[in-house]
């Protein structure tokens, strides 16, 4: 994908401030970080949105919440809780078209949205 940005971030054609990085994820903090930590978790294989996840991207989905896991306890706000977030299509705030999860937390979260 040409002009997606995260794929530049993956190549590096885009600096952004890396905090976790293997030969399938990279995970970088947002630039407009709505909680003191703020991290986006992505595969570094082009996938537009959710709706577009393939029954052989099953385990890299896994390995992406064991992932978040880490993050978490190396931001140090497993202990206190954090909130993980993926938007799908307009409607639902996706603005980069490129699967990618939003770490939050750092500090109460409001509006509990469900359970």
């Amino acid at each position: 994908m040409e002009d997606c940005i995260f794929c530049k971030i993956i190549k590096k054609e885009i600096p952004s401030k890396i905090v976790y990085e293997d030969e399938e994820i990279i995970a970088f903090r947002d630039i407009k970080p709505v909680t003191p930590v703020h991290v986006l978790v992505i595969p570094k294989k082009h996938i537009e949105s959710l709706l577009d996840l393939k029954e052989e991207d099953e385990k890299l989905i896994g390995k992406i919440y064991t992932v978040i896991n880490k993050i978490a306890r190396q931001e140090g706000i497993a202990e206190k809780g954090f909130r993980v977030i993926v938007n799908c299509g307009e409607d639902g705030g996706q603005e980069v078209k490129h699967l990618h999860y939003h770490l939050l937390g750092g500090r109460k979260l409001g509006i509990k949205i469900c359970g």
